[in-house]
This record gives C-alpha cells, structure tokens and sequence, in this order.
C-alpha cells in the first residue's frame, strides 16, 4: 500500500493578515519620530521655562532701585522760644535711616543733613560714610542742635512762634552705589525731605512727613 503524503502549510494570522519586513520598519521609523518630537517637545518646554526664569530674576533680583533715607522718631532734650525776641533754640535726637530694599548692599559716602527754617539752614549733621545691607535699613543715631543766630532779623519767626507751632524742613542726599551679584555696580543717590511741625507749649513733636 502506497504511503500517504502530508505536507504542511504556514499556519495563517488569526486576522489573516501577514506583517511584512517593510511594513515592521515604517512602524520602527514612526516610532523614532515620534521619541525626537517628543525630545523636541521637551527641549522647547525648558527653553522657555529658563526664559521665564531669567525674566523675573532680571525684573526683580537685577533691578536696581534708588535707596530711600528717612528721619526717625525725635525725642526732644530742649526746646525755648520767646517769640518777643523773636528766637528760638531746639536739641533733639533723632535717626537717620537709609532704607535699601535692592538684592545687593548700598554702600554710601559720607554727607551732611541740614535743618532749615524757611530755606535758612540753622543746624546740620555729619553722616559718615557706611552701608545699608541687602534689603535692610541702616540706621545711624544723631544729636541736632538748632538756633535762630543766622536767620535775618525780617522773617516772619515772631508770627510763627505766637502761632504755637514752629515748622523747620531737613534734607539730605548721600550719594552711593548699589551693588549686584559682586559684579554690577551702579551709582545711586538716597535723598530725604522731612517737614517737622513742634508744638512749642508742649514741647513735642506734632508732626514729621518724610518724602
């Protein structure tokens, strides 16, 4: 008896499709591009984020703003008027602070705070040569002492001192440099414009306005 011949056959996808060697590398190739648009992707994501970044450290740390001074409280050692005379004499002390509120210590030259009584200066102040830390406020403690010996004998100090209230100004400007990441330098000047208003029957300070 003849013997029987089997032959075999591929067995066929399940879908009766058969993925070929060309169709494998598409899908390889798709594949690739989709990984470098995703690189792509996050590569521009951080340029971005570093430009935001460097934008607000160059709006906030890297601004460099003008230093502010100010007077601080008065506390009154003295204070005579005789408005007859007319005259009169003040000692105080006081502060003067030097306010920075930059990412980087202001340092500052030596400069002269002057009280004046209608634009006539009638006692100043030595302020030495120092420096206000990063985002702080230096402080420096003065002894004033003011008088009428230089105003002329035509100012209206008599009326003045009968209104019971006696207005003198100050002013200061320090001239100094503001400096950033120990690479940056720029000149800056901190002024100040006090009015300061006395009560002379209490002998107090009735106001103080710094601009």
């Amino acid at each position: 008896m003849a013997e029987k011949t089997h032959q075999a056959y591929p067995v066929a996808p399940a879908n009766g499709y058969t993925r070929s060697d060309g169709e494998s590398l598409v899908s390889e190739g798709e594949l690739r591009r989709k990984k470098r648009i995703k690189l792509f992707t996050y590569i521009g994501v951080f340029i971005v984020f570093q430009i935001i970044v460097m934008t607000v450290f160059g709006l906030t740390v890297m601004k460099v703003k003008t230093p502010k001074a100010r007077l601080g409280e008065i506390n009154i050692q003295s204070l005579n008027s005789v408005p007859a005379t007319p005259s009169f004499d003040a000692a105080f002390t006081t502060q003067i602070r030097i306010k920075n509120t930059n990412w980087g210590p202001y340092k500052f030259d030596a400069g002269t705070a002057t009280f004046q009584y209608q634009g006539v200066t009638i006692g100043q102040v030595v302020i030495p040569k120092s420096k206000a830390g990063m985002r702080s406020t230096k402080k420096i403690s003065v002894e004033v002492g003011v008088n009428t010996n230089v105003l002329p004998s035509s100012s209206t100090l008599g009326s003045e001192l009968n209104s019971g209230v006696l207005t003198l100004t100050s002013q200061v400007q320090l001239k100094g440099k503001v400096e950033l990441m120990l690479i940056m330098k720029k000149n800056k000047y901190a002024a100040m414009d006090c009015t300061i208003a006395f009560d002379l029957s209490s002998k107090t300070v009735k106001t103080l306005e710094c601009k």
